[in-house]
C-alpha cells in the first residue's frame, strides 16, 4: 500500500481536495512560474514505478478545467506533493 501523500503544509492529500500551487523545483519552467499561487483541485494521486508521488491538478480558474478531468494535456498538471498547499475546506472556492 503506498504511503499517503502529504502536502507541503503536512496535510493528507485525497482526490477532490483544493489546494495552493507552490512550485519548488530549482530551474523552473515557465508553467511552474505562471502557476505559481494559483488555486487547484486533486484530480489523481499517481505512483510511478519508483514509488515517487504525483499529483494532477486541474486550475479553478480555467475555463477548459473540463479538459483536465477528461486527461487532455494542456490542462492537467503534475506537481509533488510538496509543492501544494491543501486549502481549509472553509477557505476552499
Amino acid at each position: 500500500v503506498p504511503a499517503p501523500a502529504r502536502a507541503g503544509n503536512g496535510a493528507n492529500l485525497r482526490v477532490g481536495d483544493h489546494v495552493r500551487l507552490r512550485p519548488q523545483k530549482k530551474g523552473a519552467d515557465i508553467m511552474d512560474v505562471v502557476l505559481k499561487d494559483k488555486l487547484a483541485i486533486v484530480e489523481a494521486i499517481e505512483h510511478d514505478f519508483e514509488d515517487r508521488v504525483h499529483v494532477a491538478v486541474t486550475i479553478v480558474d480555467d475555463p477548459g478545467r473540463d479538459f483536465g478531468i477528461d486527461r487532455m494535456p494542456g490542462h492537467r498538471f503534475f506537481f509533488g506533493p510538496d509543492e501544494l498547499e491543501k486549502l481549509p475546506a472553509e477557505v476552499a472556492p
